[in-house]
């Protein structure tokens, strides 16, 4: 399927509520869950979902979200997870991601790492403007989200087979905990996975120009499989 065609599947609005709800969740969903959800019958849901998999935007498994195994466990239900493929359109056709990693390939060759990160942090500080540093992790959370990062704190919303209202209710508890910021998009993903200690270390310096250095909030280096390499925190979260 061709990008463009697989993005057109998301002109429908329940669709892209499905997809959006899925996406945001950071982990495998049911149908009942995204159903209700998105306001939705559970057939239609599973119509539009297994649509979504069809086009290459959803990846879907089965698992039990009773938890249990063995007699009385009852039968694996149909899950639905964000696919792992990159999707874009541009018109007229442009190239990019080419050039970028081209670009990082002489920069690291060259041993440019701190230049770069130099003016990645000055770049971050251009985009702060004339605000003032970063007030906290909601304001964090607010910056990171309009530049595709999709944070979400720690230990909210990545685990449970609760339906919906469960959710909330966990991510409740663990909200008032949770001081931690990861983000499941990293928007240099694909020049990141070629070269991952340039680019994350520009991303590094990039979002620590942005937060400003002598706010509450700071960005630090912390790598999970899947997740943006970066994560923010409040400041005295390291602290002595």
């Amino acid at each position: 399927m061709e990008d463009i065609d697989a993005i057109a599947v998301l002109q429908d609005p329940v669709r892209r509520r499905l997809y959006e709800y899925v996406v945001a969740q950071g982990r495998e969903v049911g149908r009942n869950e995204a159903a209700e959800a998105a306001g939705v019958a559970r057939t239609l849901a599973a119509h539009h979902l297994d649509k979504l998999a069809e086009a290459g935007l959803l990846e879907s498994g089965s698992r039990r979200l009773t938890g249990r195994s063995g007699p009385g466990a009852g039968r694996p239900a149909k899950v639905y997870t964000r696919a792992r493929a990159e999707w874009s359109v541009s018109l007229p056709a442009r190239d990019y991601r080419t050039a970028a990693e081209l670009l990082a390939e002489a920069a690291e060759q060259a041993g440019l790492d701190a230049g770069l990160c130099v003016a990645a942090r000055r770049r971050g500080e251009a985009l702060r403007g004339s605000a003032a540093p970063c007030g906290g992790l909601e304001e964090a959370m607010e910056l990171l989200a309009a530049r595709g990062y999709e944070p979400h704190l720690e230990g909210v919303g990545s685990t449970g087979d609760e339906g919906a209202g469960g959710v909330e209710a966990a991510a409740g508890e663990a909200a008032a905990a949770a001081r931690v910021v990861r983000m499941r998009n990293c928007p240099f993903h694909a020049v990141a996975e070629r070269f991952p200690p340039l680019v994350c270390g520009m991303n590094l310096a990039l979002l620590e120009g942005l937060l400003g250095a002598d706010g509450p909030v700071r960005a630090r280096m912390d790598a999970r499989p899947g997740e943006c390499c970066v994560v923010v925190e409040d400041s005295k979260n390291n602290d002595d």
